[in-house]
């Protein structure tokens, strides 16, 4: 059976770092696994690797999509797919890594045969505020609306234009998946769980380095695009706060500020995802990845441990 690295956990915690020393020790090809990275838009704002990063080794799925074009899990699942088969046919490692839950869901588990949602549907939901949209929610699929955060527009549309268009819920859809591969790979995970205060620094000077790099110039070419702000790439964690500066609705100092509050909440829901959705069987990594530790990480993702 073929098998495939997978390195997962929260934004800055030492994924790529990990992914790039496993792949020039072992031959292997990197796969991005993270949501923003697909997007050409904001390498920088997405901590994308750099040129110099993969000069270094292959790397997959990186910088693949425009920003007005959206990429949802089962697009980049079959994406994924066909570069891991690609890897394979070269006799070589594929290397996931990300910080994309769902994603890496959806490609190991498959995903809910879902029928094409009438685009009627789409476009009535997409005119409509959350609250309305969860009103009805909470009418239709009362379960969903329980289940779904209040201000989570995304689920909240979603899971309401499948029951309007198809008739059934959404979970009664997910019962059966279909197109998954954890059947037909072996799978060697390691899930990055490194200490939050160190996590949290990270994330911190991070997000300070990437506005001093030119993050700044990145949203605003992405705004000039006029693109509809529902789109993934709108969304992506930086572009607010960064469009309320250039805006000039506060100033550079309360722009980073934010910037780095909101990195520092994404990945603690990501934190909080990946301590209890994988597999229990799946080994986390409870040190800071850094020099020290970097040896005995990698000692827990290489095929050969």
């Amino acid at each position: 059976m073929s098998m495939v690295a997978l390195i997962a956990g929260p934004t800055a915690s030492g994924k790529s770092a990990l992914a790039l020393a496993l792949a020039e020790s072992t031959g292997g090809v990197i796969v991005n696994a993270d949501s923003a990275q697909i997007y050409r838009d904001l390498p920088i704002l997405s901590a994308a690797p750099t040129a110099q990063e993969r000069a270094r080794a292959d790397h997959r799925l990186y910088g693949v999509r425009d920003a007005s074009c959206p990429c949802s899990a089962a697009d980049w699942a079959e994406l994924a797919k066909a570069e891991i088969a690609d890897v394979h046919a070269s006799d070589r490692l594929p290397i996931l890594v990300g910080g994309t839950g769902l994603y890496l869901r959806t490609l190991l588990e498959g995903i809910a045969p879902v029928p094409p949602i009438e685009p009627g549907v789409r476009e009535r939901l997409r005119g409509q505020t959350v609250e309305e949209n969860r009103s009805e929610l909470e009418r239709l699929d009362p379960a969903a609306a329980a289940r779904l955060h209040r201000g989570d527009a995304t689920r909240v549309a979603r899971a309401l234009e499948v029951v309007l268009s198809t008739g059934r819920t959404l979970a009664d859809w997910q019962v059966r998946l279909e197109g998954g591969i954890g059947g037909r790979v072996s799978v060697k995970p390691l899930v990055l769980l490194p200490p939050r205060d160190w996590l949290y620094e990270r994330c911190d000077s991070r997000f300070e380095t990437m506005v001093a790099d030119g993050a700044v110039d990145e949203v605003k070419a992405l705004l000039d695009c006029k693109l509809d702000p529902s789109l993934p790439a709108m969304r992506s964690i930086g572009v607010r706060e960064i469009a309320a500066f250039l805006d000039g609705e506060i100033d550079r100092e309360t722009m980073i500020s934010r910037g780095q509050q909101a990195t520092r909440n994404y990945a603690k829901r990501q934190y909080t995802w990946f301590a209890h959705q994988p597999p229990p069987e799946w080994p986390r990594f409870v040190k800071s990845v850094d020099e020290d530790s970097m040896t005995e990480a990698l000692a827990l993702v290489e095929p050969s441990a």
